[in-house]
């Protein structure tokens, strides 16, 4: 949302950033990075909060911000809990709602969880659905959205990138890259959703020490989730492991810079699905369902579950064939050109703007 903040107050319209401060640790640094100061920050997480929980006390503290604000537009982006309560939230109250990154699908509720029915409830609440491919966009028309709300915008995580990946990053933020010798590979891992807590967490762990033990060359550096679900296998089977460094999590400019380096991503985040191609570095998909398939049409990226053998037989196919890795790291990518926020402002102005040219849609 960084760049659309930027864009809006450029253009001179009043805005008001409400974090509800769902990520803690990610939020402060990247609020840091782009200028941006939260007028609302309503500090909702709690140790071990269940889901019902962090969504009743953000549904009672955005409603006093949206009384004590009245504005004209509310935007919310993505498919987080908070997303989904703070577009419920406006909807109450009747506050347009813009919901940016929206229409992404992957058809079964479960996969991701909750995030699946998080963005289907703003979907059916917005006034204005940003969408970032045709993809997306046709998925709506599916659910009969009405087509004067859909405007293809494409991705504004490709506006955020590109101006992450222009800023200096102190060597201090690269420290993961220490001893990296000339021939050696960097192999960037994350993995930290809830539906592969357990048994495939431990099925990942597993696949990355085989990885590290057959390609001699390959340095994994995985910044592990805070989380103990994730952080418990991953310390347990990848403590000890040569070539492996289990490393805090990044901030988002060293890890821009980070990713931007590497032979090969391994990941089930969203974002990184669409950052990753955009920086020409091929992502293996550690999910079974994606909402994001477009990087799977444009071959920059590949879907192979969280099956331990899948994930080795996948990976040292791209390390073993350069062929293989170079066709993917050319593949057009389909998220974004840049220009997001520039035509999310003007749609709010009610200007004229050009629709992202996009890829073709798939499946």
């Amino acid at each position: 949302m960084a760049p659309v903040v930027a864009e809006a107050e450029r253009r001179g319209l009043e805005v008001t950033v409400c974090a509800t401060a769902q990520h803690r640790e990610l939020l402060d640094q990247v609020l840091t990075l782009f200028g941006i100061r939260a007028a609302h920050d309503l500090d909702l997480m709690r140790p071990e909060q269940s889901l019902a929980d962090l969504t009743a006390r953000a549904m009672l503290a955005l409603e006093g911000v949206l009384e004590r604000e009245r504005p004209d537009w509310l935007l919310v982006q993505g498919d987080t809990t908070s997303a989904m309560v703070a577009a419920l939230a406006g909807f109450y109250r009747r506050v347009k709602v813009g919901h940016v990154e929206a229409g992404l699908r992957t058809g079964d509720r479960q996969r991701p969880f909750p995030e699946e029915v998080n963005r289907r409830i703003v979907d059916a609440v917005a006034d204005a659905h940003f969408v970032p491919t045709a993809t997306a966009r046709r998925n709506l028309e599916h659910e009969g959205v009405a087509a004067g709300s859909l405007f293809l915008t494409g991705n504004t995580v490709v506006d955020a990138l590109a101006a992450v990946r222009a800023m200096s990053c102190p060597a201090s933020g690269l420290a993961a890259l220490e001893g990296l010798g000339p021939g050696e590979r960097l192999l960037l891992v994350t993995a930290h959703r809830r539906e592969s807590f357990g048994e495939p967490m431990r099925a990942i762990a597993r696949a990355l020490a085989r990885l590290a033990d057959r390609h001699r060359d390959v340095r994994i550096v995985y910044p592990v989730h805070p989380n103990p679900e994730v952080r418990r296998p991953m310390q347990e089977i990848l403590g000890g492991v040569e070539r492996v460094r289990l490393i805090e999590p990044l901030d988002y400019l060293p890890f821009v810079h980070l990713m931007a380096r590497s032979y090969l991503v391994i990941s089930d985040s969203g974002g990184v699905q669409e950052e990753a191609p955009s920086l020409g570095v091929p992502v293996l998909v550690l999910r079974e369902k994606t909402e994001r398939p477009e990087a799977l049409a444009a071959g920059a990226a590949q879907l192979v579950g969280v099956d331990e053998e899948a994930i080795v037989v996948a990976a040292s196919r791209l390390l073993d064939d350069p062929a293989v890795r170079a066709r993917m790291a050319r593949a057009v990518n389909p998220y974004g050109d840049g220009h997001a926020a520039e035509r999310i402002v003007r749609i709010l102005c009610a200007e004229p703007w050009t629709p992202f040219a996009g890829a073709p849609a798939s499946g």
